[in-house]
């Protein structure tokens, strides 16, 4: 399975996800409620993810496991590929709370509850 198909599986799974391609030419823009989560652009080589924080993105940049993600704030990194399944998962799923958590309480309420991995 490539990275991009395991990333839109992990992502197609999350209540009220839904794929768009809004640049066009081949971008993988994951929404809920019209607000991205997570993104693989069109040279498809990583998932950008938002973090928490800056100081989150730039530990995880610090330490290998992610890079900083081109044409995003600088609380969104890029994870590579070749990062463990579960990395990706876990990213994929904060990226998705913090995003979610943004959302009015009436949207939050429309969705059903994120299923734990």
């Amino acid at each position: 399975m490539t990275g991009r198909t395991l990333v839109n599986e992990i992502c197609a799974k999350l209540p009220g996800a839904e794929k768009s391609d809004p640049w066009g030419g081949g971008h993988d823009a994951w929404k809920v409620h019209g607000k991205m989560f997570a993104c693989i652009g069109s040279k498809g080589d990583g998932v950008s993810v938002k973090c928490p924080d800056i100081e989150t993105a730039d530990v995880l940049i610090d330490a290998g496991v992610a890079v900083r993600a081109p044409y995003f704030h600088k609380s969104w990194v890029r994870l590579e590929w070749d990062a463990p399944e579960d990395e990706l998962r876990h990213r994929i799923a904060v990226s998705y709370d913090i995003i979610r958590a943004s959302l009015t309480k009436k949207l939050q309420a429309s969705l059903p509850q994120r299923e734990e991995s």
